[in-house]
């Protein structure tokens, strides 16, 4: 188990070092100008070499690089009198552990800078208010697949070759078929819209609005209902299909033969004994779905008005907010290595016969 920490850890620093210098040189090399997108297009050449300057823009592209892998480390250099480490001196402590010739090694929280749009905030601060949404929607529209899917996946092998099979199989596959962003344009207006007198839900809210009077922030759970189901669909349609072939799969082994021989119900067989292996692969897809929800969820939020993380990424596409960009990716893939590694161990848990090496 610890040498399996240890690997998987070594693997999750060599691939946010990956996705960090890929995205840190694609949106590099982009058109656009973030400097002068932060002076709205009215600079003149003073305040433009000004604003270049105090973001870094007037450094070599490799310099920026390397400042920003030196931000984002928790082990990173620093200097009192020079600026070769960092031009966000200062904007964050940690404890030094070894100084020479003026120049200190630190420990630190990797520091994600700060926004260019947002009058100097924190991109931490913004992940850290936008970020929690997101994941309520990701866990409900989870929670929506996996519940469904697999009461529909098992009423479906219980059925197989009946025409309760054949509808569910149809469904599930239209189902896959749609895509995410179409699938919440038109939830949007039939439920949202042409329904609104009868579902009462909104085209448009998020989980807190400021309420009537200004004075504070309301929960409005109904804002969850519609996206968090247009997000569940595809999973959904997976996990009805995966749970169904391995049921199937599961029910015509020889333990589950010698079940039946003694007489034990349907129901009892797949509670006691089919089930929780037939589980495996279902458990496997959510959590590749799962963590690509953080990441799927940009359109689905932008349509549906829903302040999550998705939301503030087309925000900052739009603005070239490379800071928010950046931050935003790393903690999606962050996101997708913890989430691979949570999975192995609880397949391990669902099969016994899997070794974790």
């Amino acid at each position: 188990m610890i040498n399996y920490l240890l690997k998987k850890t070594i693997y999750a620093f060599a691939t946010l070092f990956g996705v960090v210098t890929v995205v840190f040189f694609l949106f590099n090399i982009l058109p656009g100008d973030p400097a002068r997108m932060m002076l709205d297009q009215n600079e003149n050449p003073e305040q433009l070499l000004a604003v270049k300057k105090k973001y870094g823009f007037d450094k070599s592209l490799s310099k920026q690089y390397l400042l920003y892998l030196n931000d984002l480390s928790p082990l990173s250099l620093h200097s009192n009198h020079t600026e070769d480490f960092s031009y966000d001196k200062g904007q964050y402590t940690g404890v030094n552990l070894l100084t020479i010739n003026k120049t200190t090694l630190k420990f630190k929280l990797p520091y994600l800078r700060e926004s260019f749009q947002k009058s100097g905030k924190k991109v931490s601060s913004i992940i850290y208010e936008t970020l929690p949404n997101t994941v309520v929607l990701a866990v409900l529209a989870i929670g929506l697949a996996f519940f469904i899917g697999v009461l529909l996946g098992i009423v479906s092998a219980l059925f197989h070759n009946t025409w309760i099979d054949r509808f569910i199989a149809v469904v599930s596959t239209f189902g896959m078929s749609l895509p995410s962003f179409f699938s919440a344009i038109l939830f949007a207006w039939i439920f949202g819209f042409i329904l609104h007198q009868y579902t009462g839900l909104p085209m448009i809210g998020s989980l807190y609005e400021i309420d009537d009077f200004g004075e504070g922030k309301r929960l409005v759970l109904k804002n969850c209902i519609l996206p968090a189901i247009v997000l569940g669909i595809r999973p959904l349609a997976v996990v009805i299909q995966l749970m169904r072939n391995s049921l199937l799969e599961t029910l015509s082994q020889d333990y589950i033969r010698t079940a039946r021989a003694k007489g034990l119900s349907n129901t009892t067989m797949i509670r006691k004994h089919a089930l929780k292996n037939s589980l495996a692969p279902v458990v496997t897809a959510l959590s590749g779905w799962f963590a690509s929800m953080l990441a799927g969820a940009v359109f689905v939020e932008y349509i549906f008005g829903w302040n999550g993380l998705g939301k503030e990424i087309v925000q900052a596409l739009n603005t070239l907010d490379l800071p928010v960009i950046m931050g935003a990716v790393l903690i999606i893939a962050s996101s997708f290595v913890i989430i691979t590694i949570l999975v192995d161990l609880i397949y391990a848990y669902l099969d016994p016969r899997i070794k974790l090496n």
